[in-house]
């Protein structure tokens, strides 16, 4: 069962809202063997220019899904979230139950679930081919040249040591322009 954790930014999260986003969300339940054990956490964002944002994260044992969708109508950015969710779940059973079936556990995950009607498995297209590995030792520095280190290569996230720390850790570059921090345990 899902449990919600719903967040509005600049909009009330009425009942109705709440109701209609639980109602779409919850049924991504269809696509796992056991009841879900997660909560979904939503985040109902509206901008000056009256869009809207809509961002859902759940994180399971297995795997964590998120997505994010922008539109003017906020019920309509819920259910192309929905879609991506879809998406993404029908992606990983693909690749769980390909590459990990001897694992007890594992494979059993996802319920066997026919796709929609008319969608296509892209699972062979979406294969994740590695075409270029790179080796480099992480210099140790702070954050600020990290970005900067980050904007001279054109990167959209740089790799370092953290000269504090020593810690590994990843900047990178979100899409409003601003940069983030990961750091590794």
């Amino acid at each position: 069962m899902l449990n919600f954790n719903i967040r509005g930014e600049n909009i009330e999260v009425t009942p109705a809202i709440r109701e209609y986003v639980e109602g779409k969300i919850d049924k991504v339940d269809r696509y796992f063997n056991e009841e879900i054990q997660a909560t979904a956490n939503v985040n109902l964002k509206v901008y000056n220019d009256k869009q809207t944002k809509v961002e859902v994260t759940i994180p399971m044992k297995n795997l964590t899904l998120r997505a994010e969708e922008r539109n003017a109508d906020m019920y309509a950015a819920v259910d192309l979230i929905v879609d991506k969710l879809e998406r993404q779940i029908r992606k990983y059973k693909t690749k769980v139950n390909r590459k990990f079936r001897e694992r007890e556990g594992v494979a059993t995950f996802f319920a066997t679930i026919d796709p929609p009607e008319g969608a296509t498995d892209h699972s062979e297209e979406d294969e994740y081919n590695i075409v270029r590995t790179k080796q480099f030792d992480l210099k140790p520095m702070d954050q600020e040249e990290a970005v900067l280190q980050m904007n001279m290569l054109g990167h959209n996230f740089f790799i370092f040591t953290d000269a504090e720390s020593n810690g590994t850790h990843i900047v990178y570059k979100r899409r409003d322009g601003k940069y983030g921090l990961i750091e590794t345990n």
